[in-house]
């Protein structure tokens, strides 16, 4: 029986969520598996990714391929580099606790990259929104501009109306009278 280290994939349409899982090669895509070795999820930034490093590492001991995906996700967290790490232990080439602080060293290594880019990402979301706040106010502030000119137009159409107005009362008598002079 071959085996795999496959993804599982759950949760929603749209929203996928995978479990790691060892699966027989001819099993279906989300059937029956094996033994499941952790979790990933990509709606998160960056992809929040849950692996047991020592049953990935007795798995690929053990003979099961993974897939592409599956093997971007075992290298990222370590479980292939324990596994090259082991096959030495296997040789003699080293001991197990040169091989343990090697792993460990990377592992602070990735952390470490992993961390900077969290705070990178965090600090580009706050520039953006203190952008877009001063963007708002920005617009605000042309908004409520435009809104005390238009009624300072409209008052002063009124006060233009209202001359008008009292001309057009001072000038309606007159007229009247040089209507009543023309007519006898």
């Amino acid at each position: 029986m071959s085996v795999k280290i496959r993804l599982q994939r759950h949760g929603k349409k749209g929203k996928p969520f995978y479990w790691v899982v060892a699966a027989d090669a001819r099993a279906k895509r989300d059937g029956k598996f094996l033994e499941k070795i952790g979790t990933y999820n990509p709606n998160t930034n960056p992809a929040t990714i849950d692996l047991d490093i020592e049953k990935a590492a007795q798995w690929l001991h053990n003979g099961a391929q993974p897939t592409d995906t599956a093997k971007a996700i075992l290298s990222y967290k370590g479980a292939l580099l324990k596994h090259h790490l082991n096959g030495g232990v296997r040789k003699g080439a080293l001991t197990q606790e040169q091989a343990d602080t090697k792993l460990a060293a990377w592992l602070d290594e990735k952390t470490g990259k992993v961390d900077v880019k969290k705070s990178g990402l965090s600090k580009v979301d706050a520039d953006a929104r203190a952008k877009a706040l001063k963007a708002e106010k920005v617009a605000n502030e042309k908004r409520i501009a435009s809104q005390v000119e238009a009624a300072n137009a409209a008052q002063a159409t009124e006060e233009v109306t209202e001359e008008v107005a009292e001309a057009a009362t001072e000038e309606a008598p007159a007229v009247e009278e040089n209507n009543e002079e023309t007519q006898a």
